[in-house]
């Protein structure tokens, strides 16, 4: 039976600035950074969750071969891939703070169904979503987009135009 995540790839095209990132911006801790034969074994994780690591693999590491590796490497630097949500207590607050830091962003922080939200990239392209959760993430809030594009469209009104 399988009982928990404990490890995620996280794609990678420069696992020393990409552990820089999560350790020295974000205020992850670095769990392993090893020599594995001809690949390096590099993982990270949030200081409260040091049971879910993320691994910092190079696309053109082992396990892939060579035009696999190129299609995903070129996936991964176009902003293609999504890589995981994280939760915050404040995401406003914690949006300030990495944005001070540097942090790209390519969504400011939003309301959405399920609470606020704002998406950001590590410097290989992988994108992230930061999220505060709803006091009862079980009662979705239906009257908020999904999405910008659903802000747009006139979510939450009938075929008349009306709330």
């Amino acid at each position: 039976m399988i009982k928990s995540l404990a490890l995620t790839t996280v794609w990678s095209t420069d696992q020393e600035r990409d552990k820089k990132f999560f350790v020295e911006t974000l205020g992850f801790v670095e769990r392993w950074d090893m020599a594995m034969g001809d690949m390096r074994w590099v993982t990270v994780s949030p200081p409260e969750q040091p049971d879910v690591q993320l691994t910092l693999m190079r696309p053109d590491g082992s396990g892939l071969d060579p035009e696999s590796g190129k299609a995903l490497l070129a996936l991964v630097t176009k902003g293609a891939l999504g890589a995981g949500a994280f939760h915050t207590d404040d995401c406003h607050a914690t949006y300030a703070e990495l944005k001070a830091k540097g942090v790209e962003f390519l969504q400011e922080p939003q309301e959405r169904p399920y609470g606020i939200e704002a998406i950001f990239r590590d410097p290989t392209g992988n994108w992230y979503s930061l999220t505060q959760q709803r006091e009862h993430p079980e009662e979705l809030d239906m009257s908020k987009p999904w999405s910008d594009a659903d802000a747009d469209a006139d979510v939450g009104t009938d075929a008349g135009g009306n709330g």
